[in-house]
């Protein structure tokens, strides 16, 4: 499974530098505000549920930018990943884990930022311990992108 899905995320991102035309500016998207959402990741470790979930990013694009940017994760049940993420039966139960799955919640906003900045999901840094959101969220642009596309 993690091959195919890797090879989906090539075949995205792949897809997204035929969209922005290598950075040339040959894409051309229509004004308006999108959404795109990633598969849903399923961690393989039979004892692990971490980094279970999927991604949703809403962006707004004017005159041919990206202008807004929002990105959220949840987890498969469709469940936000917020300040309770980590968290098991209302309590911190492994510190460990829980500052992990707030770190991987703080980098939606900064891989939001990223995009805001750059112009191009390519330009986007992959944050530390956040690397799972960080593929979500380019496959969710480049679902976005594609709707946005207008030739």
């Amino acid at each position: 499974m993690m091959k195919k899905r890797a090879a989906g995320l090539m075949a995205a991102a792949c897809a997204f530098t035929l969209l922005a035309g290598c950075g040339g500016g040959t894409a051309k998207y229509a004004d308006g505000t999108y959404e795109g959402k990633s598969e849903v990741y399923i961690n393989e470790d039979e004892e692990s549920d971490e980094g279970n979930g999927y991604g949703v990013v809403k962006i707004t694009i004017k005159d041919n930018a990206v202008t807004e940017c929002e990105f959220k994760t949840y987890e498969e049940d469709g469940t936000l990943k917020d300040e309770n993420y980590g968290k098991k039966s209302g309590g911190v139960a492994n510190k460990d884990y829980f500052n992990k799955a707030q770190k991987a919640v703080a980098a939606c906003d900064e891989y939001a930022s990223q995009l805001i900045q750059s112009g191009n999901v390519d330009d986007v840094d992959a944050i530390s311990g956040a690397t799972i959101n960080y593929n979500e969220f380019k496959e969710a642009v480049n679902a976005a992108l594609k709707e946005a596309k207008t030739s």
